[in-house]
């Protein structure tokens, strides 16, 4: 018996190891080696032998601690009530017991609840005084966190004066990364030769506790605030109305949140949420179970770790087993060679998923994959296919270990690697597969949107030597392209339509277009008011470009190399002899200076890109999320959960039709 006591123990201390080291992973490296279910797995056994066992019991255990430290580099921050974790559960049974065991803490049986999504984001709290933003800091081990203030003051969603100002006032939030933006983020940084995050949460964690503020304000992050902390003035008796009074204050809240009654209605707003995931512009891994009643919150109280009146009821995970077919080389524009998987395909979340990106060979690597292995593959974000693990205890005996080419695998050049960078590249500019991508970039909608030249069209014109730069797009013949297999003349003179189009396309989107590495949409503009045409952005020196807001030394060195290779060169001068106008008009005032608009659903006589171009040339401010500062909502077909969220903050709606008669008003 004593022997099987200390196989017990010896069992619990390395459960406590593991769930330690993946801890560290997640909460200070963003880089975890496994998914959050695999992790609440852990914490569930050990939490579980630690109740069967309470000789073994610590008070040091990760069951009685919230994850997550203050790491060095940020000014700690104490919190005025401690930031706890929630409690998780996964099926209608646990989620059954905990109402059962929460009845018997408060007493009562008629309880009242708030269901709302659980975002997977970042934990923070905002400090406000008088209405002004002062602090802004990470949960960190819930007693204290990071003082990321300078980096929030860089997120849009972040109120920085809000309408409540009666003393003090402390929220508590979620910073998150949409999965549009994350997904190109990590295009971008696997581009760039950088290690790309694993989900949304990681990137924004990574984003946020930036040492450099001017790198989290690159960082596309959002934000949705669920709590009241600290409040000077008397607060609403109950939740719900506490979210409402923060959407009246001016914070962006979860629009789903509702009030639920009794445990078929939390089942039956599980189940509804559960369908509607995959429609979500973020991620969210499950919905958070709330008593509605502040004083029977108070009277439930807490452990050292949860709240005892709060429960995540957590999604299932969209994982599943298969098998790695094959491993192939994919080279982007900018030469980059990134090993994909080829599986047996698999249904995940709905979706069939063959193919996984393995990011780079370092990656390969850590995570010991070969062809033939079984693997769990996971949709991170609910979007992006993601290599979780490998199981080599069921790695056959045919395995084999993926070799690196030597060379490029599309048109054999040599192969290159910058000793800052993970990515290996292709070092022959005249590649067709990186000629492919770039042309793809400089044609796709928010670059110079020609409407008609895809993915097909363009591997036929390179294939068939019609072009052999980017520039030759706007030498195309009508006649030549209608010869094109399925091409036909009318296709042909809508495309030629379509280039003649997109040679009046603004300056700052010509820019973009022209794929310099990590000059992405934002940049492009910054890079177009300050330098007021092409040439004068050619001259400029690295000390010139590094003192401009927004654009740090890598961004600068891009620039300048950029400009140093000969074909680039000769690549602008054709642009300008095609009659496209690399300069820009001086910003002026604009007669939609100091209005903010939001765009919503499908537009029908232009796009949504062009239609934000036209406030913005008209000095006007465009954003993506609707707060009490948005002047206009622009509402297209099918409008989505802001249409209802400006309703309720009773910010103008207007048509199409109403939008374009405003601006010809102004204009």
């Amino acid at each position: 018996m004593e022997e099987d006591k200390d196989i017990i123990r010896e069992k619990i201390e390395n459960l406590r190891k593991q769930i330690e080291k993946h801890r560290t992973l997640y909460y200070e490296e963003n880089a975890p080696l496994i998914s959050d279910y695999e992790y609440d797995l852990l914490e569930k056994e050990l939490k579980e032998l630690e109740e069967k066992y309470p000789q073994f019991a610590s008070k040091k255990s990760p069951t009685e601690v919230v994850g997550g430290t203050v790491s060095k580099g940020f000014s700690p921050v104490v919190h005025p009530s401690p930031l706890l974790s929630l409690e998780n559960v996964y099926s209608e049974g646990e989620m059954n017991d905990w109402l059962i065991r929460l009845k018997k803490v408060v007493e009562r049986d008629d309880l009242e609840f708030v269901g709302e999504l659980k975002f997977d984001g970042l934990s923070v709290a905002l400090f406000y005084e008088n209405g002004q933003l002062i602090r802004a800091a990470t949960r960190g081990d819930g007693t204290a966190g990071e003082d990321v203030t300078q980096n929030a003051l860089h997120i849009k969603d972040v109120p920085k004066e809000i309408s409540f100002k009666n003393g003090n006032l402390v929220v508590r939030g979620e910073i998150y990364m949409p999965i549009k933006e994350f997904k190109e983020f990590n295009e971008k940084r696997e581009e760039e030769g950088l290690e790309v995050f694993a989900n949304p949460r990681n990137a924004a964690s990574g984003s946020l506790r930036q040492i450099d503020p001017s790198v989290t304000a690159q960082r596309p992050l959002s934000l949705f605030v669920y709590q009241i902390m600290v409040c000077s003035s008397e607060i609403p008796p109950t939740h719900f109305e506490c979210l409402n009074l923060l959407r009246q204050w001016g914070f962006p809240v979860d629009s789903f949140s509702r009030i639920l009654k009794n445990g078929k209605e939390i089942a039956d707003f599980y189940s509804e949420m559960v369908t509607l995931k995959a429609s979500f512009p973020y991620d969210a891994d499950g919905i958070v179970i709330k008593l509605n009643s502040i004083e029977l919150q108070n009277r439930a109280g807490s452990t050292a770790r949860s709240p005892r009146w709060a429960i995540a009821y957590k999604f299932p995970p969209e994982q599943a087993k298969t098998k790695i077919k094959d491993i192939v080389v994919q080279v982007g524009r900018t030469g980059a060679l990134t090993p994909v998987a080829i599986l047996d395909p698999v249904k995940i979340g709905g979706v069939i998923v063959s193919r996984v990106s393995l990011h780079n060979e370092d990656e390969i690597k850590r995570k010991d994959v070969r062809v033939n292995d079984t693997v769990l593959v996971e949709r991170a974000g609910g979007v992006i296919p993601y290599l979780v693990r490998v199981f080599p205890e069921e790695r056959p005996d045919d395995s084999k270990n993926f070799v690196f080419p030597d060379t490029c695998p599309v048109c054999g050049g040599r192969i290159h690697k910058s000793e800052d960078e993970a990515i290996k590249r292709c070092s022959n500019k005249n590649c067709k597969a990186q000629l492919k991508e770039a042309i793809r970039h400089f044609a796709s909608r928010e670059s110079m949107d020609i409407s008609g030249l895809g993915k097909i069209l363009v591997d036929k014109l390179v294939e068939s030597g019609k072009l052999n730069s980017i520039s030759d797009i706007y030498f195309l013949k009508e006649k030549e392209l209608s010869e094109i297999d399925r091409m036909g003349a009318k296709s042909a003179k809508n495309l030629i339509e379509e280039i003649e189009k997109s040679k009046k396309r603004a300056y700052a989107r010509i820019l973009y277009a022209l794929g310099i590495r990590m000059v992405g949409v934002e940049t492009a503009k910054i890079l177009a008011e300050k330098f007021h045409s092409i040439d004068l952005l050619k001259k400029a020196s690295e000390e010139d470009l590094i003192k401009i807001e927004g654009i740090g030394p890598k961004v600068s060195k891009e620039i300048i190399e950029f400009f140093r290779i000969e074909e680039n060169i000769k690549l602008i001068d054709r642009l300008k002899e095609a009659g496209l106008t690399l300069e820009g008009t001086k910003k002026t005032e604009g007669p939609l200076k100091g209005l903010t608009f939001v765009i919503t659903g499908t537009l029908s006589k232009t796009t949504r890109v062009r239609a934000k171009e036209i406030i913005e040339e008209l000095g006007g401010k465009v954003s993506d999320s609707v707060t009490k500062e948005t002047n206009f909502l622009v509402v297209g077909a099918e409008p989505g959960s802001k249409f209802e969220k400006a309703k309720k903050l009773n910010i103008k709606i207007i048509s199409e039709n109403e939008f374009y008669e405003l601006i010809f008003q102004k204009e």
